[in-house]
């Protein structure tokens, strides 16, 4: 008999204004240019884009390899609201932040409480936990790919790559809702996939106290969350943003999900 080992982190509930962000101050001008020009050369938004780490330097300018992890996704900030969360990492961190001109401060970092078995992926948290904190400017730039340099107090630096965020590339915010997935995923067919494999879902709501107020029907669930790759043999319940596509072609889904937290795992098999 199989004997289930629940890893829990309900407590990451509490945990919904980590994630956050915040808006720059626009880049500054020498020379009055046209509306236009002004436009292309206005430095991105924090809050527009999500930032994954394309590099890490040492205070003497030197790679730094201990923030990145080969064949891992890498780490990615989101900034919301005077909030920012860190995702890709075993559980997701998060603080308030604040800006002021270049400058930009941080709280110190909260955590979900999930166990990892991986021990580089808890070791990179320890890491990133401990040094944003020290966080002390960063730069904007804008491009065909936006970029933000974060200086910390050591002297090291990051560079982080922009990706539009879910809100600026579905044109708006998303619905909030929780599904739980199982363990295992079933066969299902759907427009001209045939024999394909689709997760095993079900909706979960939950009271202002953060109490399962209803539990759905299982079904399948045709098509994948964004930012979510399934692990067999664990149950999760994700807090999920789901967004309005527009115009989606015919065989395809009239809405997008992209994953906000793990909120709830628990290994069955």
């Amino acid at each position: 008999m199989n004997r289930k080992q629940p890893i829990k982190t309900l407590a990451a509930l509490a945990l919904a204004t980590l994630v956050g962000a915040c808006t720059s101050a626009p880049s500054q001008t020498q020379d009055p240019m046209p509306p236009s020009l002004q436009q292309q050369q206005r430095a991105p938004d924090l809050a527009s884009y999500d930032w994954s780490l394309a590099a890490a330097y040492d205070a003497q300018g030197r790679p730094d390899e201990r923030f990145r992890i080969a064949g891992h996704a890498p780490l990615q900030l989101h900034f919301e609201d005077q909030h920012l969360s860190v995702r890709n990492l075993c559980n997701q961190l998060g603080a308030s932040f604040g800006t002021q001109g270049n400058d930009m401060q941080l709280t110190q970092m909260l955590s979900t409480k999930r166990a990892c078995a991986d021990r580089a992926l808890m070791q990179l948290e320890d890491r990133v936990g401990a040094l944003l904190p020290t966080v002390k400017r960063f730069q904007l730039r804008a491009g065909s790919t936006p970029q933000l340099q974060l200086f910390f107090a050591d002297g090291s630096r990051w560079e982080l790559a922009g990706q539009p965020t879910p809100q600026t590339q579905y044109g708006g915010p998303g619905e909030r809702i929780f599904l739980e997935v199982a363990p295992e995923r079933v066969a299902c067919s759907h427009g001209v996939v045939k024999n394909a494999q689709c997760l095993r879902v079900r909706e979960i709501r939950y009271a202002d106290n953060g109490v399962k107020s209803h539990v759905g029907e299982w079904q399948a669930f045709y098509g994948e969350v964004q930012g979510y790759s399934h692990e067999p043999g664990m149950r999760n319940v994700l807090r999920i943003n789901r967004f309005k596509r527009q115009n989606p072609p015919a065989d395809a889904s009239s809405y997008a999900y992209v994953l906000d937290m793990v909120v709830e795992s628990e290994r069955v098999k």
